[in-house]
């Protein structure tokens, strides 16, 4: 069993609440025990979650947004 770790990310292109609930459901989709949290304005999101980092931000930028680690 893998252990869940938190990840901070900033993501560009974040614009609408529309953004918020399409990057949370792409996180989602990668684990469905997710816990996700989007600050939006500001482009923050956190996620805890037992996936590879790398996993989550290819799941961001297939949305297509620009993400980095905070």
């Amino acid at each position: 069993m893998q252990v869940s770790q938190v990840h901070a990310f900033r993501v560009d292109g974040m614009t609408c609440q529309g953004c918020v609930k399409t990057i949370s459901e792409a996180l989602l989709a990668c684990d469905p025990a997710a816990d996700v949290k989007v600050k939006f304005p500001g482009g923050e999101v956190r996620v805890s979650s037992s996936v590879p980092v790398d996993q989550l931000m290819v799941a961001i930028v297939e949305q297509g947004y620009g993400v980095s680690l905070a």
